[in-house]
């Protein structure tokens, strides 16, 4: 069965899979009882055509706009513009000079002659009553106005589905409609041949069962779907920062209004259409929107900011002009989000058994269908009355259709795919409240069989609190963790020293300090600069001030690849200055002059870089994180255009920064290890901080391999294919470097690698992965939505936790499965043998759909939603190449369906005598002791089933609600319907004794499966 689910419907991937491969395994499910249930959660493809085709049309339609605008300012330029442009007098009212669809077009149309006539930037904003420097006024009048004029940053979302829509879902099951069409001429033919209610029963019967077979499916659904509705909202929260009443703040995204200025910054999405106010060297991506992978320079002269792209360098200030579903990327996501999810391989796979058992199930019952009516056609042929049939003969026969349906009904086990949405669904609202937000949802299951784990060191093995405690300034080391040792370095160094370094960092800064809303200083920025800027206002200095002293002319912001950032002052007296920082070793190397203890500048000689280079090593083994501030004089009129130079700088300082090991990751880190799961640092920390500090974590062994980007590069594909296996760390890398090792573990050493990432350069290797984790506090949002699973907290612990709950989906899968198979083939088995040897089936349909509920909805509820334990962290993972349907579940299969088996047939050929059975009611007494001892099987085969391979089978089980709740309704409504619904259920009531049989016969499977447990069995 593995081999032909592999070749058939092994195609789907846990991420990318091909539209071919999607669509060729939808075709293979051919034996479907109810396709709107069983394809409800899998990707609708045609409507991912239609986004596909909005994207295309966007790309031409901002092509032909480009060429216009630009065309249009050639022949515009000198001229003065007078705009023909009316304003609605409700906008007037309002007190705005502009409406929503004008400034739609100009931003989305680029229509750079209608933007020059309602005045610029400066002219839009006006007109928009805001301002540039002081954001909205937020006032609860004005927010009001703006939300009635222009519109909320909202997309129109589907509806949430009432559960009646689910009912009516539930009622499209084929064998449920030809059920309740036998059940409506039983009812027919009943009330005419015994009259009412008597001849009512068994069609009333089949109606009951099969109302609440649909009423506890559609509950089911139903509860998955607010899940799903729940989660998809957490990961549509998204924060920018803005300008309001002056002050820098962070709201949400669908707060956003028309009027506000937004700050961005490498990573971020662009959170609505608008314009550039100012900014440095931004490169915008547009691919989301159009599909064109070409970053867009924008700046004063093309000022057009789309919602949903993403900025891919640079940062700045843009005034918002549109939002919500007036913008493309409203009308896109409101598209894109009809498409839905790639179907899990999970998923797929159990969609691939349900097709094969439900082929081999229609084969049974047709012919439990013929064996059981050629013995009335038989009689009715030895009579001579082949032609004349009576309502009774109808009826009988109309009973052996209904019994083969009902075959088909529990042989077909629908409820296989849809365990692993319930399970994914449940597994997922729990890491949600461990502080995991799961994006994707195949990586709940890929990540239970993770091998490999390549982490980020800063702010996921570390705290991500940083401060600077280390200066070496004109030669001088200094302890600096306080304000009082700051205050003493800044009295010890010569003022233009101290004028020198706060001018570096105050200026070659991508964080800001601005005063609250309380009146108090506030950092802005990562941790990093944050810790700068901390240092340098220790240090006495003043941003404002520092700022206003000179004018910033370019910015090259930093990033992962460069490793350092520039900027370019132009200075008071004439001249400019170039300010650089970054890693240590590189910037220094790009020095050839340091201040020396005089404040003089003097040449840089080998002995002094070599006593620099000690102590940026002396301060890493430290586990500090090291960064070099340098300058160079310019000359006057630094063209913007033209690169930063990359050398002459002079040497200014080196700051050692702590960030504290996050407390718990060295456990975690043993956890994966006994789990079978390797953990890898990947960083882009100089190699001696990322050495001591991936010892402290306990990643780095005796027998691991620590190594530099660099180096990794240069290796040959020979020698990698010995390397990549021993690499514990890798430090000073590159995004490229990252994903190259990613891809090596997957294709040549197949592993299954989860990889973290915050940056906007970490998005190829998070795509590349099996598993990308992006960090939901320090990570932008290029790499969230490159990610399949967000990090809430950043912190490694959580990672650990979501490979638990990924094994523990997985492993909840596989008891389901097995539980469900041991049904099937007992059911099976019993009904065809009995139709078979005997001529009538022991299971009616009635009863048959109480257990088909019992093994699919009920079973699914209590086996598929059991939650993670320790134990699971103990055992290795079942990496790339691990069966689903494994050895072990077979031989519990096979044990209990043996058993199952024998009691059956044993009740049936030997339990009149048994029962010491005699009368009229013998047959009935027979059965109904039958059909109670097989449900009775599958309660005590359902807590067997809570572990696959340990005896132990009830430890945790009162802990785990939903199990206990399944279990003692299931024993409720069994009591129910054999001892009060009588003729409705074919059933009749019991005697104590009967009663005590059914449970023991029940029972006896579970010594009987723990036994079987011991029987070992090879892997293939």
């Amino acid at each position: 069965m593995e081999s032909y689910l592999e070749e058939n419907f092994g195609g789907v991937k846990a991420k990318n899979s091909s539209e071919e491969a999607l669509r060729r395994w939808r075709r293979l499910c051919s034996v479907v009882k109810n396709p709107k249930r069983r394809f409800r959660f899998t990707a609708n493809l045609d409507k991912r055509g239609e986004a596909q085709a909005i994207k295309h049309a966007n790309h031409e339609k901002l092509r032909v706009a480009v060429l216009v605008s630009k065309a249009a300012l050639q022949f515009l330029h000198g001229l003065s513009l007078r705009s023909e442009y009316v304003v609605p007098e409700e906008v007037k009212a309002a007190g705005f000079q502009i409406c929503a669809d004008e400034l739609g077009s100009i931003v989305e149309g680029h229509d750079s002659k209608k933007l020059i006539t309602h005045g610029g930037v400066d002219g839009i904003a006006a007109k928009l009553a805001t301002s540039q420097t002081e954001g909205l006024s937020t006032a609860e009048d004005n927010i009001k106005r703006r939300q009635d004029i222009h519109g909320i940053n909202k997309f129109t979302e589907s509806e949430v589905r009432s559960f009646w829509v689910f009912v009516w879902e539930a009622l499209q099951d084929t064998t449920l409609i030809i059920l309740a069409v036998c059940a409506f001429v039983s009812l027919v033919v009943g009330i005419a041949m015994e009259g009412w209610p008597k001849g009512a029963h068994d069609g009333l019967g089949i109606v009951a069962s099969i109302l609440l077979v649909v009423f506890v499916t559609a509950t089911s659904d139903y509860r998955q779907s607010l899940q799903f509705k729940d989660l998809d909202k957490e990961k549509k929260k998204i924060q920018v920062q803005v300008t309001r009443d002056g002050f820098r703040q962070r709201i949400s995204i669908y707060d956003l209004l028309p009027g506000d200025v937004v700050h961005l910054a490498i990573g971020d999405q662009v959170p609505a259409d608008g314009l550039f106010i100012s900014g440095f060297s931004l490169l915008i991506n547009e691919s989301s929107l159009t599909g064109e992978s070409e970053p867009v320079a924008v700046n004063e002269d093309n000022p057009f900011l789309l919602s949903g792209t993403k900025v891919q360098d640079g940062s700045c200030k843009m005034l918002v002009t549109t939002v919500g579903m007036r913008t493309q990327w409203g009308k896109l996501m409101a598209t894109l989000s009809e498409g839905g999810d790639d179907e899990t391989p999970l998923q797929v796979k159990l969609n691939g058994v349900a097709t094969i058992i439900g082929k081999i199930g229609l084969f049974f019952a047709v012919i439990t269908f013929i064996v059981l009516s050629q013995g009335l056609f038989g009689k009715k042929y030895h009579d001579g009355q082949l032609l004349s049939w009576s309502g009774d003969d109808a009826l009988e026969l109309l009973e052996h259709f209904a019994i083969a349906v009902t075959i088909v009904v529990v042989a077909v086990p629908e409820g296989l795919p849809l365990a692993v949405t319930l399970s994914l669904a449940f597994a997922m609202k729990k890491m949600m409240n461990d502080r995991a937000l799961v994006r994707n949802l195949a990586a709940c299951e890929t990540m239970g069989s993770a091998t490999t784990i390549c982490s980020d060191k800063t702010g996921t093995l570390t705290t991500n609190h940083m401060t600077v405690v280390k200066a070496c300034v004109c030669g001088k080391i200094k302890e600096v963790n306080g304000p009082q040792n700051a205050s003493k370095l800044c009295s010890e160094l010569p003022d233009i020293v101290v004028k020198t370094l706060l001018e570096s960092v105050f200026n070659n800064t991508g964080g800001e300090v601005v005063i609250n809303q309380d009146g108090k200083y506030q950092i802005l920025g990562t941790p990093t600069e944050a810790a700068l800027l901390e240092f340098a206002l220790a240090l006495g200095g003043d941003f404002k001030a520092k700022r206003g002293e000179t004018k910033i002319v370019k910015v090259e912001p930093f990033n992962s690849t460069k490793k350092r950032m520039s900027v370019i002052l132009e200075l008071p007296g004439g001249g400019c200055r170039a300010h650089c920082k970054g890693a240590s070793e590189i910037v220094l190397a790009a020095c050839d002059k340091f201040i020396d203890e005089t404040g003089s500048v003097v040449p840089l000689d080998k002995t002094t870089s070599e006593k620099l280079n000690g102590i940026i090593d002396s301060f890493a083994s430290e586990a500090l994180r090291t960064l070099c501030l340098a300058y160079r004089e310019m000359e006057e009129g630094f063209p913007a255009t033209e690169q930063i130079p990359l050398q002459g700088y002079t040497c200014i300082g080196i700051v050692g920064i702590k960030d504290p090991v996050r407390p718990g990751v060295r456990e975690s880190v043993a956890t994966c290890r006994s789990a079978g799961i390797k953990v890898r640092m990947v960083t882009g920390d100089n190699i001696n901080t990322a050495k001591a500090i991936a010892r402290e974590c306990g990643i780095l062994t005796d027998d691991g391999v620590a190594i530099e980007g660099p180096e990794f590069r240069e290796k040959t594909l020979e020698e990698l294919l010995e390397l990549v296996p021993k690499i514990q760390v890798m430090a000073r890398s590159s995004p490229l470097d990252k994903h190259t090792l990613v891809k090596h573990l997957r294709t040549t050493f197949n592993d299954v690698v989860a990889v973290t990432g915050d940056g906007t350069n970490d998005a190829p290797a998070l795509h590349e992965a099996d598993i990308g984790l992006a960090m939901g506090i320090a990570g932008t949002e290029v790499a969230k939505e490159s990610a399949d699973v967000i990090i809430l907290d950043d912190n490694f612990s959580t990672i650990v936790t979501v490979a638990k709950w990924g094994r523990s989906v997985y492993i909840n899968i596989q008891k389901f499965v097995q539980f469900q198979l041991t049904v099937n083939v007992v059911a099976l088995l019993v009904n065809f043998s009995s139709a078979c040897f005997t001529g009538n089936a022991p299971l009616t349909a009635v009863q048959l759909l109480w257990v088909n509920m019992i093994m699919d909805t009920l079973g699914a509820l209590a086996l598929a939603t059991e939650p993670p334990n320790d134990e699971l962290m103990k055992r290795e993972p079942v990496g790339r190449t691990g069966k689903f349907i494994t050895n072990v579940m077979w031989r519990n299969i096979m044990g209990q369906s043996f058993y199952q088996f024998f009691v059956m047939w044993y009740l049936q050929t030997q339990g009149k005598s048994l029962f010491g059975l005699e009368g009229s009611e013998t047959d009935i007494v027979l059965n109904t002791i039958i059909f109670n001892s097989f449900v009775f099987c599958q309660v005590f085969n359902e807590i067997s089933s809570r572990e696959m391979e340990r005896v132990n089978v009830i430890k945790g089980i009162l802990k785990n609600y939903v199990f206990m709740a399944v279990l003692t309704s299931t024993v409720i409504f069994q009591f129910i319907m054999v001892q009060f619904l009588g003729e409705f259920a074919n059933t009749t009531p019991l005697t104590r004794l009967q009663w005590l049989a059914s449970v023991l016969l029940g029972l006896a499977g579970m010594p009987i499966a723990a036994a079987v447990k011991l029987i070992p069995v090879g892997s293939s």
